[in-house]
């Protein structure tokens, strides 16, 4: 579960947003049908999506929505951007420098309100916080150059450790080593790591000061303005799918392990329990699952814009179409 780490990467050869490309597929039939591009594959994450097809909440609110898997390196961003697909899957900060690079990419719905990026290292180092693995000497493996990354460099410093590349989930090192911490997804290695008896303990980035929303429903502007009424059917349906994840998994986590079958089924059903804090926070309890505000998202674009991630500063109200 490293996507995020290396899909932003990708945006600056991102291709061009083709405008002319947009497909509407309203007025076509009594049923439009449209695409929404994961950017990994089957799994707790997506949960809500899957139980809003599962359930035929997409069909109870008019929209028939094809759901296509992804993986390491899918360019989520670019295939929405470029009109290959209706909608997609992406991290706010992506959503960010998407927009700062041009791209008319807009932000419908945020699943995860707390990001779940986290640094996991060794119970038995005693770190009481995120900063205490940058205070002690030894080796981190995280994927250098990303925002997140260059957010921890500006903060703690990376003097005392060893930067190396990412394991992407394999817990081969992590298993010799008691020096070395590893990039993580706290509903994804962690789990893995204590299914294989590691004694783990994980940081959330988003506590040192770093919370982008994740697992983004996007579009393109275009497409919203041209097509509001199927933009609008298609949230519902997500909402109400997530609703329903959140307060029963088995069913869709089944019909998930079908589709990734290499995670157990007990692992979907950590991860789906894992993933709950992160999802229902004190916002969503006021606005509704996968709200957002325009505070969260100009406190990404000044941080953005303090790392040299981006160079244009796009306008909050920009980025994200509030929820209705």
């Amino acid at each position: 579960m490293t996507r995020h780490f290396i899909c932003i990467a990708l945006i600056a050869l991102a291709i061009g947003c083709d405008k002319n490309n947009s497909s509407s597929n309203a007025g076509n039939s009594s049923t439009p049908s449209v695409k929404l591009q994961l950017n990994w594959k089957p799994e707790p994450e997506f949960g809500g999506f899957y139980a809003a097809k599962d359930s035929d909440a997409f069909d109870k609110h008019g929209v028939t929505v094809d759901i296509v898997e992804g993986g390491a390196g899918t360019p989520t961003v670019q295939m929405v951007a470029a009109g290959k697909v209706e909608f997609g899957i992406v991290s706010a900060d992506e959503l960010v420098v998407s927009r700062s690079n041009g791209a008319d990419i807009v932000a419908l719905f945020a699943a995860y309100q707390t990001n779940p990026q986290g640094i996991m290292t060794h119970a038995e180092k005693g770190f009481k916080d995120i900063a205490d693995i940058f205070k002690s000497e030894g080796t981190v493996a995280m994927q250098k150059g990303l925002p997140y990354s260059n957010f921890l460099e500006k903060k703690f410093g990376f003097d005392k450790v060893k930067i190396v590349p990412s394991p992407n989930g394999d817990l081969s090192v992590f298993r010799t080593d008691p020096n070395y911490a590893m990039q993580c997804f706290v509903t994804s290695e962690p789990i893995a790591a204590k299914h294989a008896g590691l004694n783990v303990k994980t940081f959330l980035i988003a506590d040192a000061g770093y919370n982008p929303y994740t697992t983004v429903l996007v579009t393109r502007g275009d497409y919203l303005k041209a097509n509001p009424k199927i933009v609008q059917s298609a949230v519902d349906a997500v909402k109400e799918g997530w609703e329903a994840y959140l307060k029963d998994p088995t069913a869709t986590n089944s019909a998930m392990q079908k589709l990734n079958p290499t995670m157990d089924a007990q692992t979907f059903a950590d991860s789906a329990e894992a993933q709950k804090p992160l999802i229902e926070t004190d916002d969503t309890k006021k606005l509704g699952v996968g709200a957002m505000t325009s505070e969260r998202w100009q406190a990404l674009i000044d941080q953005l814009a303090d790392l040299k991630v981006i160079e244009k500063k796009p306008s909050p109200v920009e980025c994200f179409r509030e929820a209705k």
